[in-house]
């Protein structure tokens, strides 16, 4: 399952043009770890799709994606050093400096 704390949830609200739209999570091959997060606004499911809700926010995740992300956290951060999503992955060993590609 995918955490999504209020935070992350209030500004994904505040992002989404339609109240239709899920959350589109993925991980891809590419960064400087090896493997890297994706994030998107989306109306539509694909076959296969794993759908949950959390905070009222509807996430959609690929079957391949979702061994990754099994039990990660979507937060929010706004502040004076840092802005922007930040996912806490249990299943990484390692992460980058920037926490956006990990292995």
């Amino acid at each position: 399952m995918i955490t999504i704390t209020e935070a992350a949830a209030e500004k994904i609200k505040e992002l989404a043009p339609d109240p239709q739209h899920a959350l589109r999570m993925r991980v891809v091959g590419g960064g400087c770890s090896g493997l890297q997060y994706q994030m998107g606004l989306e109306e539509e499911q694909n076959p296969g799709d794993k759908v949950l809700t959390s905070n009222g926010i509807k996430v959609l995740v690929d079957m391949k994606s979702a061994l990754y992300l099994a039990g990660a956290e979507v937060d929010y951060i706004n502040g004076l050093m840092e802005s922007g999503f930040k996912i806490t992955n249990p299943n990484a060993k390692t992460t980058c400096g920037c926490g956006q590609s990990f292995h």
